[in-house]
C-alpha cells in the first residue's frame, strides 16, 4: 500500500486474531503522511499531554460513561429521522454522514449549530479524502486539500476551546470531550494545551465518522437484500416498542 508491504485479513477469524493481539504480535501504525493531517508535538512535556488525552478519550468512550449519553443520542435520532427519513426516497449514505457527525458534534464537541456542523461535515470529508489519496503535498492534490482542511479544522477547534475558557464551564457544565479535557491535567499534573486538544478532536471525529457511517450504510443494504431478515428487525421493534421500558433498556 503505497510503497509499504500490506497483509490483508478478509473473515471475522482473521479479524479478532489480529485485535485480541494488538500491542502484542501487532502494534498500532499510520503512515508518516498522516503526521501532516493529525500533527503530534515534539516536545517531552507536550507528549505526555497526548498519551494523557489518548486515556481520557478512552475514558469518555467506554459504556458506563456513553451510558450518560443515550438521552441526548435518542433525541438527536428522533429529530434526524423526523426531518431526513420523513421522505419518499433517502439517499442513505448521505444521511449517515450528517447524522454521525451530529452525534460526534454533541458528545465531542458540544455544539448543535447546523450551519457549523455542515461547515465541519466539509472538512471531514476532505480529510478523509485525503487519507485514501497518494499522499502528494503538491498543489490541487487531494492530500494538500486535506491538509488545508485539517489545519481550518483544528483553528476551529482551538478557537471553540479559548471560547469556553473564557466562560470558565466547570465539570458538571458541560460532558463533551472539550469540556472533561479543559477540566483534566496529565500525569505531571499539568493543564492541556489547545493545540494538542484540536489535534485529537480532529482525529477522533475523523476515526468515529469514517467507520460508522459506512456500517449504518452497509447494514441498510444488507437489510434491502435480505427481506427475510428485515421483516425480523421490524418484528423485534415492534416488541421492543410493546415491551415495559426497564424491558426495553436492557
Amino acid at each position: 500500500m503505497i510503497g509499504f508491504p500490506v497483509a490483508i485479513f478478509c473473515d471475522a477469524e482473521g479479524n479478532k486474531f489480529l485485535f485480541s493481539n494488538e500491542n502484542k504480535l501487532f502494534k498500532h501504525w499510520l503512515p508518516s503522511a498522516f503526521d501532516k493531517l493529525f500533527p503530534k508535538s515534539n516536545n517531552k512535556l507536550n507528549t505526555n499531554h497526548s498519551k494523557s488525552l489518548r486515556k481520557l478519550l478512552a475514558f469518555i468512550l467506554k459504556g458506563d460513561v456513553l451510558r450518560e449519553y443515550v438521552g441526548e443520542m435518542d433525541e438527536v435520532m428522533k429529530h434526524h429521522l423526523q426531518t431526513d427519513w420523513n421522505c419518499e426516497r433517502v439517499k442513505v449514505s448521505d444521511v449517515a454522514r450528517e447524522f454521525v457527525l451530529k452525534l460526534e458534534c454533541h458528545i465531542f464537541l458540544g455544539i448543535e449549530n447546523q450551519g457549523k456542523i455542515d461547515k465541519l461535515l466539509k472538512g471531514i470529508e476532505e480529510v478523509t479524502d485525503g487519507m485514501h489519496s497518494v499522499p502528494l503535498d503538491v498543489p490541487g492534490s487531494a492530500f494538500r486539500r486535506a491538509i488545508k482542511a485539517s489545519k481550518l479544522m483544528r483553528e476551529e477547534f482551538e478557537e471553540m476551546i479559548r471560547q469556553r475558557k473564557i466562560e470558565c464551564l466547570d465539570s458538571s457544565s458541560g460532558k463533551d470531550f472539550i469540556s472533561h479535557a479543559l477540566q483534566a491535567t496529565d500525569d505531571n499534573g499539568q493543564l492541556f494545551n489547545e493545540a494538542d486538544i484540536a489535534s485529537h478532536l480532529l482525529g477522533a471525529l475523523q476515526a468515529a465518522y469514517g467507520t460508522l457511517h459506512h456500517t449504518i450504510t452497509n447494514i441498510m443494504m444488507y437489510l434491502t437484500e435480505h427481506p427475510d431478515v428485515y421483516s425480523l428487525v421490524l418484528r423485534g421493534k415492534s416488541i421492543a416498542n410493546s415491551a415495559p421500558a426497564s424491558v426495553c433498556l436492557r
